[in-house]
């Protein structure tokens, strides 16, 4: 071609040795080698894309069922109850990242029905008609109606594996149970109150549906005699921002406001996410860097083959500089036409997972994912270019690292030596 003729002779030579040699068997078993190590660091670049994409996709996902219950920002009073909840509300809103707010009172409880032994809840006081501006509760009701729980009537919105361990229904009695007591002639008695279901809502998360229970505002208040509520919960247009917001938030609240976004409060899961993926992701490296070491077997392999043709072009007048830029082209070759494979490998499965997936288990007649135990029943992807450009760099620097010895051993290679024998 013409274009190759154009370039510098030591991009032709490189080149030629990169394609597959028909003249020899020796060359071509060379090219075969140059193949494989392509194919491995292209595996390992596949692999690394669709693995990592794979655990963002649960990532997100289980943060978008977190969310779903959870606020994005929390805002208390560290004194006690939030009197002016309605002033800071207008306070907040004025920040255009904030989408929602609503008052709310958690609490630590035990709940009981009938014979069944007690269970640990997480029960939080809210207002029904402000409550869907911060959560999805209401949209993920199962049974009975979360606006039913009107001030007064003491009902209860229970978790789906909350309500199962109970055994109730809509419309059942549950006892709960808190530890703050009132002293009496006896001694300590604990706080009690019978409640009614009013639903049952299912976010989709382990820990939400087993120990969270809603009741309306007021009636928490009463059971924690509070005559405000505990703090106000956020909505934000993005989850994201959610640590900037809360800066934010607290050059304009007063300093006793306390406010606390959503990555602070799960801390402890999230940095176990993100040391999960570290740990995968060094894992994984290791196939690349195992196909590195392939290359650079190819290139020693290559340089031992050509050691007559390089003594030639020192002859003619080629310095060491240029054979080892002959010997760095082909490895880099290999690198980056191994690289650019494993990258469009990678993005077209981790883009179309949901469909290879479902694929492969109607081949084998098998199911990956449970959803009675994972509680999802496909295999979520969330492809991110800023870890695909990592991972392509990450392949070509290792390629080219791999080329270093090869090359500088050839620069090396002395003329008279070489064609002693030939």
């Amino acid at each position: 071609m013409s274009f190759v003729k154009n370039l510098p002779y030591e991009w032709q030579v490189g080149l030629r040795y990169t394609r597959a040699g028909k003249r020899s068997s020796r060359n071509s078993f060379i090219s075969f080698i140059s193949l494989i190590s392509m194919g491995g660091i292209a595996l390992g670049v596949c692999a690394l894309i669709v693995i990592l994409s794979v655990m963002n996709g649960f990532q997100k996902d289980v943060t978008g069922r977190m969310l779903s219950v959870l606020a994005h920002v929390e805002i208390f009073d560290k004194n006690g109850g939030l009197q002016d909840w309605q002033a800071q509300e207008r306070a907040v809103m004025r920040n255009p990242a904030v989408k929602g707010a609503a008052p709310f009172s958690p609490m630590q409880a035990g709940l009981m029905h009938g014979n069944e032994a007690l269970r640990p809840a997480f029960v939080r006081g809210v207002l029904p008609d402000q409550e869907p501006k911060v959560s999805d509760v209401e949209r993920n009701i199962q049974a009975g109606s979360f606006m039913d729980l009107r001030p007064g009537e003491f009902g209860i919105v229970l978790g789906v594996d909350l309500a199962r361990s109970l055994q109730a229904g809509v419309g059942d009695k549950v006892t709960m149970i808190l530890p703050q007591g009132a002293v009496t002639p006896a001694g300590m008695v604990p706080r009690m109150r019978s409640f009614t279901v009013k639903g049952i809502f299912h976010a989709g998360h382990q820990e939400f549906d087993s120990t969270m229970a809603f009741i309306h505002l007021q009636d928490a208040q009463r059971m924690l005699r509070m005559d405000a509520p505990s703090g106000l919960r956020l909505r934000l247009d993005d989850m994201h921002r959610a640590p900037q917001v809360a800066e934010e938030l607290k050059k304009v609240l007063p300093s006793n406001l306390e406010v606390r976004d959503w990555s602070k409060l799960n801390a402890t899961w999230f940095a176990a996410v993100q040391t999960e993926k570290r740990m995968m992701f060094i894992i994984l490296t290791l196939i690349i860097a195992v196909a590195g070491f392939n290359l650079v077997s190819t290139l020693v392999m290559t340089v031992t083959d050509k050691q007559p043709d390089i003594a030639i072009l020192r002859t003619l007048g080629a310095s060491p500089g240029s054979i080892m830029k002959i010997f760095v082209i082909q490895g880099a070759l290999v690198g980056l036409l191994g690289t650019a494979l494993g990258v469009l490998g990678g993005v077209l499965i981790a883009t179309n997972i949901d469909v290879i997936v479902p694929f492969i288990e109607n081949l084998l007649g098998v199911q990956f994912l449970s959803k009675d135990i994972y509680y999802i029943s496909t295999v979520p992807s969330d492809m991110r270019w800023p870890d695909v450009a990592k991972i392509a760099a990450l392949s070509v620097l290792l390629s080219f690292v791999a080329t270093m010895y090869p090359s500088r051993w050839a620069a090396r290679v002395k003329p008279a030596e070489a064609l002693r024998y030939e």
